[in-house]
């Protein structure tokens, strides 16, 4: 009799409700829902009407046109613009690998990429209006590239187990070839770090800012929980002044008082001063996230560990640190991208990012008065950035569970 039971008895019946009910449920529940719902309609067709009225109306979008180079290389040497060509094809072509790799087991071209690339495909094309035909056909290259290293990956992550677990280090790696070939040495024209401005600048600060102040906040984490009473007080003096700042003060002490202490010869760039301010402030507030996630640990896993006789180091290693890392991955990475949103006030201390480069353009005289067209367009350059984190890390919290 067991037997002849089917194995769907054993979960319950899942309710399929369609979209109508879906509405009457959560929008039209009871008469205040309902009156809420129409008028957060209401307001919503007001401010949409108006912004789309301005958009196609009023705005002048020329500014943003004759601009486009200039809010992502900057003022990167124009004969030298194949190296930013060249590193955006390896990160394409790295990301299409691991997109694959990490999907090898799904369907890769499902409806929802296959409406996001056509969607690429279309604003590709269109680009050749405002800049080049030569720059929107590179583009439609760099779409067409992440698509066939899309699905090799894919084909190399079915054939060869454990490819993903590859794909960090070969991140880490790529970093340092994409610096040494925008910045040159070697046989390359050398190109200053306080000549990059741009998107370029915002991305390298934040970026290096972000790689750099993760190791520092677990270790100011693990501590402020030591037992060792001169660095458990260290750390928690280090956290607590640096959290008592300022992030602009820290910026102007590093760009300002730190050149005033070191000899002459021996004074770093500016780019490199402002990313060590950014990962100094960033540290002390990662690291009191990872201390949440530390408490979360149940003290009884500990002891399980020592009783094995696992070493105290291999018990932070494999026992602690995942699952306190695992608890906390929305906070870390909110933290991430409010510094890639702090990068911004780069343009405050003399340095020429994202933000600085737009103030730069509305200086000029053609473009007077351009604030709105000007501060929309980076506004839609940070959130498609941030947003990116965000969903990369909901992708991370349902891998892991």
């Amino acid at each position: 009799m067991p037997n002849s039971v089917s194995s769907t008895s054993h979960f319950p019946p899942v309710d399929k409700i369609n979209p109508l009910n879906w509405i009457q449920k959560n929008l039209f529940s009871t008469w205040y829902n309902s009156c809420l719902t129409i008028v957060s309609l209401l307001f919503l067709y007001w401010i949409g009407s108006i912004l789309i009225s301005w958009t196609f109306t009023q705005a002048q979008w020329a500014v943003i046109e004759s601009n486009l180079s200039l809010f992502f290389v900057g003022r990167y040497p124009t004969n030298l613009l194949w190296r930013a060509w060249l590193s955006l094809a390896i990160i394409v072509s790295l990301s299409g690998l691991s997109w694959g790799i990490l999907a090898r087991n799904l369907r890769l071209f499902n409806r929802v990429n296959l409406t996001l690339l056509t969607s690429l495909g279309v604003i590709f094309a269109l680009l050749a209006i405002p800049i080049s035909i030569q720059s929107s056909l590179l583009l439609l290259g760099m779409l067409i590239l992440l698509v066939f290293n899309a699905w090799v990956g894919q084909k190399l992550g079915q054939r060869i187990q454990g490819l993903g677990n590859w794909l960090g280090l070969c991140w880490l790696i790529t970093f340092f070839v994409l610096l040494w070939l925008l910045q040159g040495g070697l046989f390359l024209e050398t190109v200053k770090l306080d000549n990059f401005s741009g998107l370029i600048l915002t991305l390298l600060t934040a970026i290096v800012s972000i790689v750099l102040s993760f190791p520092f906040g677990i270790l100011l984490a693990l501590g402020r929980q030591s037992s060792l009473n001169v660095i458990r007080w260290l750390s928690i003096a280090y956290i607590e002044v640096i959290r008592g700042l300022p992030l602009i003060g820290i910026l102007f002490m590093a760009q300002i008082m730190l050149p005033l202490i070191l000899p002459v010869g021996s004074r770093p760039d500016r780019v490199i001063r402002a990313i060590a301010g950014f990962t100094l402030f960033s540290a002390a507030y990662l690291a009191e996230n990872v201390r949440g996630g530390l408490q979360s640990v149940p003290k009884g896993q500990i002891e399980a560990a020592k009783a094995l006789g696992l070493n105290p180091i291999f018990v932070l290693i494999f026992i602690v640190l995942p699952q306190a890392l695992k608890a906390v991955i929305p906070s870390i990475v909110g933290q991430f991208i409010s510094l890639f949103k702090d990068t911004s006030l780069l343009a405050i201390v003399g340095l020429v990012d994202l933000l600085g480069i737009s103030q730069s353009i509305l200086a000029n005289p053609k473009f007077i008065g351009r604030y709105g067209e000007v501060y929309l367009f980076i506004a839609v350059i940070y959130w498609i950035f941030c947003y990116s984190m965000s969903w990369a890390s909901r992708k991370l919290e349902q891998k892991l569970n």
